[in-house]
This record gives C-alpha cells, sequence and structure tokens, in this order.
C-alpha cells in the first residue's frame, strides 16, 4: 500500500457497485474498463493502461470490506448507486465514509431512480450524478463509455479547478474535411449537428475554420488547446489546407484521430496523417453508432494523450527516464526531431545527444531504422535503444491465477496478471534471457500467454535467439495440448519432460498411458511427480519470478507457487516476490512483512478449503512426502526484506515495493532493474 504522498502515479480509477446489481451494469463496466486498459488480447496495441481496481463483495448485504485508498496522485472514483444500496444500511454506511477531497473525486452513477436518493443525505448529499437509467437502451454501452471517459477525463486528467462546469471542461473538438466534395462536409456538419442537438454539448466544444477568419491564425488559435478529428475524405489528403491543419495539430502535439471515409480512391495518403488512431465509417450519411464510435475514440485518445504526458513525467520524476529526455506521447516522427533540433539549436543539441521517450510498447527494428541511422537514443519507460545488455540468465516464472472473491477484499481483476506475463516475456526476452516456465498446457493459460508474446515478439525483431522452456511433469506431456503446442510454436518453446521419480515409477503400470488425478491415490502419484519437475526446472533456474498464485483447487502436495517458492529459498536462488497483484504472493507477502503465518498456510485451512486433502497427506505421510506446514511456517517467517533484497540486485526499499505495489509497470521496473543490477551469473 501506497502511504507517502511522495512519489504517486498520475491516476487510479476505481469502480464500487452492489453485486445485486451485477447483471445490469458490469458489462458497462467492463467494456469501458476494456478501453482504458491495455486489452490482452493485443499486447503490442498502443491504448491507455490506466489501473482500476473493482469493489464490490459476494453478500448482498456487506459492503465491500475497504473502501479506496489514495493510490494515485488523482483518484477517481466511479460509485454505482441503485434501490439495492438505498436500502441496505451497511452500503449506506459504507458510501457515507467515501469523503471526496483534493485529487480523490466521487462520481456517483444512478443506476435506476431510487439511486439518485442517495443524493439526500450523507456523503453524496448535493452530488450531481450520471443518471444511467437514462441511457438509450439500443446505445446503452456506447452512451455508459462516454459519459464516464469524460469525468474521467474532467476529474483525473484535466488541468483546470475540477469544480468548473459547462464548456470549461468539456472537450474542444477541431473538425478538419476537406470542402471539396460532400463526404468530408457532410460528415463535419452531421458531427457538429449531433453535438449540438443533444446533452454531448457539455462534453464537446466542436469547431471548424469560421468564415472571414484568416486560415492560419485560426487553425493555430484552435488547435493548441483541441483534439483533431481529420475527416479523410477522396480528396482529403491532396488540399492544403487540410496538409497545414494536421502539420499544426503535429507540430503542436495535440491528440488527433482519423475518421476514413473514402469512397473510392486516394493517390497518396499524407505520411504526416500516420501514427494516429483511426475509426473507419462509410461515406453514406452517419448513423448515430458511427457518430458515438468517433466522439468515444476522440474522447479516449484525449484521455490516452493525457495519461501519457502525465505517466512519461512520473516515470521521469522517478528516474526511470532520463531527465535530459523530451517526452512524446505517441512514437517518434522524423518532422518532430527535426522541429525539436530547430529550435534547440541555440543549445548545441544534435542527433547523436537527442533522447526521445514515448510510451509502451517499445518500437521494434523496421520502425527505428532512421532513429539508428541518426544515432538518435530512443526508448519507453521499461526499455531504452542504449541499453548495455547484461549477462544472460535463465529467468524462471511462477504465476497462476487465483480465485476471485467478488472483489469484497481484494479489487484487481486477475487479467492483470496476464498483463504482467506478457509484459515479462516481452522484455525478459527482447534482453536474451532465456524464460522459464512450469505450467499445464490449455487454451487461454500463462503458457499461451507467454509464448504469444514471444512469437509476435521473435518475427518482429528477426531473432532466434529467443528461448522459451515450459517444464512438464508427468503425465501432462502424454496429452494431445502437448504435442499441439510444440508445433504451433515450434523453434521457440522447447518443451521438457521431466521423468516420473523412482518410488513412483515402480508402482505404475504403464507410463505410456494417461493418469487421471480422480481420487487420492493418483492425485499422491501426481504431487510426487509435479515436485520432481519443480525442483529439477528450479535448479535450472538462474532467478525466480513468483505472483498471483490459487490456494485451493491444485493438484500437488501444497499449493504450486508455494511450493516452487519454498524449492526456490531452499536452494538459495534469487527471488523477486510481487505481493500486489493478489493470489497467494499477496498473502505470502504479508506473512514476511508482519511476521505473522496466514491461516491459509496452516494444514487446518488447507484441509477444510480443498476436498480429499486430507487423505492425500495420509497417503503422502505413509511414504514420508507429506507438506510440513510446520517447516512452512518456520521458513517463511524466517524470511524478511533484507534477506530477500540481499541477492535480488534491489535495495531493501526497492524491494519492499515490489512486493506490495499494485502496479504492473511497476513491478516489470524492479524486477528489470535488479536483473540489470545483479552481479554477475549467481553462484549456488
Amino acid at each position: 500500500m501506497i502511504t507517502s504522498t511522495q512519489n504517486l502515479p498520475p491516476l487510479a480509477v476505481h469502480f464500487i457497485w452492489h453485486p445485486s446489481d451485477k447483471e445490469v451494469i458490469f458489462n458497462v463496466i467492463s467494456e469501458f474498463r476494456r478501453y482504458i486498459t491495455r486489452d490482452t488480447d493485443r499486447p503490442f496495441s498502443r491504448e491507455i493502461n490506466i489501473p482500476t481496481f473493482l469493489y464490490s463483495s459476494r453478500s448482498p448485504s456487506n459492503p465491500p470490506k475497504n473502501t479506496p485508498p489514495k493510490l494515485a496522485n488523482k483518484n477517481v472514483i466511479f460509485v454505482f448507486t441503485s434501490g439495492q444500496t438505498l436500502t441496505e444500511p451497511l452500503w449506506v454506511d459504507y458510501f457515507n465514509r467515501l469523503n471526496g477531497s483534493t485529487n480523490y473525486f466521487i462520481v456517483p452513477v444512478a443506476i435506476d431512480e431510487a439511486g439518485m436518493k442517495h443524493s439526500y443525505s450523507g456523503a453524496l448529499e448535493n452530488y450531481n450524478f450520471i443518471r444511467a437509467h437514462n441511457w438509450p437502451h439500443d446505445y446503452r454501452i456506447e452512451s455508459g463509455i462516454l459519459e464516464l471517459s469524460h469525468e474521467l477525463y474532467r476529474y483525473g486528467l484535466n488541468d483546470i479547478d475540477s469544480d468548473e462546469v459547462g464548456k470549461e471542461t468539456s472537450i474542444k473538438l477541431f473538425l478538419s474535411h476537406a470542402k471539396k466534395g460532400d463526404t468530408g462536409l457532410n460528415h463535419a456538419q452531421e458531427i457538429k449537428s449531433f453535438i449540438d442537438n443533444s446533452n454531448m454539448n457539455r462534453f464537446f466544444d466542436a469547431n471548424e475554420i469560421s468564415p472571414g477568419f484568416k486560415f492560419d491564425e485560426e487553425i493555430e488559435s484552435h488547435l493548441k488547446n483541441s483534439t483533431m478529428i481529420a475527416i479523410v475524405s477522396d480528396a482529403y489528403s491532396s488540399r492544403y489546407w487540410c496538409q497545414r491543419e494536421v502539420l499544426t495539430a503535429k507540430s503542436e502535439y495535440r491528440p488527433i484521430v482519423v475518421v476514413n471515409s473514402l469512397e473510392d480512391y486516394e493517390d497518396r495518403i499524407f505520411p504526416s496523417i500516420g501514427n494516429v488512431p483511426c475509426v473507419h465509417v462509410t461515406a453514406e450519411p452517419l448513423a448515430h453508432k458511427d457518430i458515438l464510435r468517433i466522439l468515444i475514440a476522440s474522447l479516449l485518445e484525449t484521455v490516452r494523450f493525457k495519461y501519457a504526458e502525465a505517466s512519461l513525467k512520473f516515470y521521469q520524476s522517478q528516474g526511470w527516464i532520463d531527465s535530459k529526455a523530451f517526452i512524446l506521447c505517441r512514437p517518434p516522427e522524423v518532422q518532430q526531431v527535426v522541429e525539436i533540433l530547430s529550435k534547440n539549436e541555440s543549445s548545441s543539441i544534435d542527433s547523436s545527444r537527442l533522447h526521445l521517450c514515448y510510451p509502451e510498447p517499445p518500437l521494434y527494428e523496421e520502425e527505428t531504422i532512421w532513429t539508428d541511422y541518426l544515432n538518435i537514443t530512443v526508448s519507453t519507460p521499461l526499455w531504452s535503444s542504449d541499453e548495455v545488455q547484461t549477462d544472460k540468465y535463465n529467468v524462471g516464472i511462477s504465476i497462476s491465477d487465483y480465485l476471485e472473491d467478488g472483489y469484497e477484499e481484494h479489487h484487481q481483476h486477475t487479467d492483470e496478471l496476464q498483463r504482467l506475463s506478457q509484459d515479462l516475456a516481452r522484455h525478459i526476452l527482447s534482453r536474451n534471457h532465456t524464460l522459464i516456465y512450469g505450467g499445464d498446457l490449455r487454451e487461454n493459460g500463462f503458457t499461451e500467454f507467454v509464448l504469444e508474446e514471444a512469437s509476435v515478439l521473435k518475427e518482429r525483431l528477426k531473432s532466434d535467439q529467443f528461448h522459451v522452456e515450459n517444464h512438464l511433469a508427468w503425465p501432462l506431456y502424454l496429452t494431445p495440448a502437448s504435442k499441439e503446442f510444440s508445433i504451433k510454436y515450434y523453434g521457440l518453446l522447447d518443451i521438457v519432460k521431466h521423468e516420473v521419480p523412482d518410488d513412483i515409477d515402480s508402482i505404475l503400470k504403464n507410463k505410456e498411458i494417461f493418469l487421471k488425478p480422480d481420487c487420492p491415490e493418483n492425485q499422491y502419484i501426481w504431487s510426487r511427480c509435479l515436485t520432481t519437475m519443480r525442483k529439477e526446472s528450479i535448479e535450472s533456474s538462474d532467478v525466480r519470478i513468483f505472483a498471483g498464485g490459487k490456494l485451493g483447487g491444485y493438484l500437488g502436495k501444497m499449493p504450486g507457487v508455494l511450493e516452487e517458492f519454498l524449492i526456490a529459498i531452499d536452494l538459495n536462488k534469487p527471488i523477486y516476490l510481487a505481493g500486489g497483484l493478489g493470489g497467494l504472493c499477496q498473502k505470502l507477502c504479508d506473512s514476511i512483512l508482519n511476521n505473522e503465518i496466514s491461516e491459509e498456510f496452516t494444514e487446518e485451512w488447507q484441509i477444510s478449503h480443498n476436498a480429499r486433502y486430507i487423505e492425500l497427506q495420509q497417503i503422502a505421510k505413509s511414504n514420508s512426502f507429506e507438506a510440513d506446514y510446520e517447516q512452512v511456517k518456520t521458513l517463511i517467517l524466517g524470511l524478511s526484506v533484507e534477506k530477500l533484497s540481499l541477492r535480488s540486485g534491489l535495495s531493501k526499499e526497492d524491494y519492499n515495493r515490489l512486493m506490495t505495489t499494485p502496479f504492473v509497470d511497476e513491478v516489470v521496473h524492479l524486477i528489470l532493474k535488479g536483473l540489470n543490477q545483479l552481479e554477475g551469473k549467481p553462484q549456488y
């Protein structure tokens, strides 16, 4: 948990809803959240990646166990109210504990008319509510995304006084279009008319060039504070003033969205119109939904642009980024470099001294030939073109998802673990380390997330150096999925098959037949094979990373991430323990930080929460291979942040942050920092 008011990231977004309202509102929350977080299905996309936190419960009468803390410099809390929250006393009390203050902004959203009554008294008294019950049925999702996005922009990213209303907090749009032909002009008029004649005028202030004004002066005055919508029709790119508008928007570092409405043919796409988001519509009159798509894209690109700028400045203040680097909210362009060098001639900056930093993810070789040629340093918060290559390590990852608790106590979606696994794969493999993972081969499993990231990376970097090892215990490598993965990821994936331990080999009738873990006796066989695989794979690892982890429903002698952690400790491996993303690792970090064992790491808890575990333990004890939870307790309580940090390359303070931060980017940054600071290949 972040407690200091110093060193806070720029923005965090929180959502609170009643469990009985989930069917009504969670689809809107999920869709909106999908827009403001990086899509795990498109990990190389340039989308917003704002940290999000979810608050609800499993019981209708009980609210979440805690209220959103001040995790960031600005915190926006969307509170979804309804008749359900109004008539549950504990929920009313919970809402009354939400005290809006500087940089802690409450945004109430009424799901129904009854939800509006929260404004009569309590902490939400006199608040202006978003009226979700008035969203048009046919465009409910789009309307929700638009309204929530605007409030996020208004409270989270607006530089002006947050109490101001109306035009002062609306997003200024500059509609750029060719005057020749009907398509561009008609689309611009349709967008402007839609805004002017609906409640959208609360969110947007649309402008075109006014008659009688000088083009250059009008363009410059409007674009300096506007988001540009470039309506690209057949005539657009060939028109000088359209080109001038685009170049001015780029020069002024403004958000830009292209609306592609080509009807027939364009003989040359204006190069400067690239490197920005694009929405496709037809040349026909715009439908209501098309206009909403354009406005949503414009609003979200404005949010992305402002958030990228705030994040990069924050990272620069923390030393992640060179203090002299020029911050860009889009990947670099040639014209930007020319302008930067021209403006800084007096300071003797030449291309060899120029450092440009832009948001994740990094560009790849094909797109950076020109920056390499000019000897320009380009970087993202987690990568730099002039980064010095460290020793190559075998980096093992122990990560698995866990059963969510209805967001009652832990408030992050498990897809944050997917983002972590993808980011780690990208940055570890691009630095030519070997990635070691011991997980089952299944669709949408962590092995697949890692391999998909690695395969795209291999293609983009044109490298044969990438190496992913997936370690499998018997009988997991007998499944068809094992062969399918080997074929699909040929040349990238090395499946390491671990033999059956001797004590199990002697009792197996046929090792070529898959054994189902459908009884305690078979579960014991599985647990012994998994332990063997885990020991051997961790022995081949130079360092281990731990995150997430399930506490129940496992197939080994104890929870898998816990067993791998204990083995890594026993083998004296450098360990990176990320506890802020929930699951078993959070309980593990809590136990170490508080010097008090979590109940989940006791035999009593495991027996009461895992069917047939008592029978498994009895069989294991008869063979002297049981899980010894007294030993687990002694080992965990014998650890400290200082001990863990000593072999990790991190300071005690950095390691403490690694154990507690809920932010994926910071976890990756700290792990990479530790790897870079390890003194040579670890010796054991």
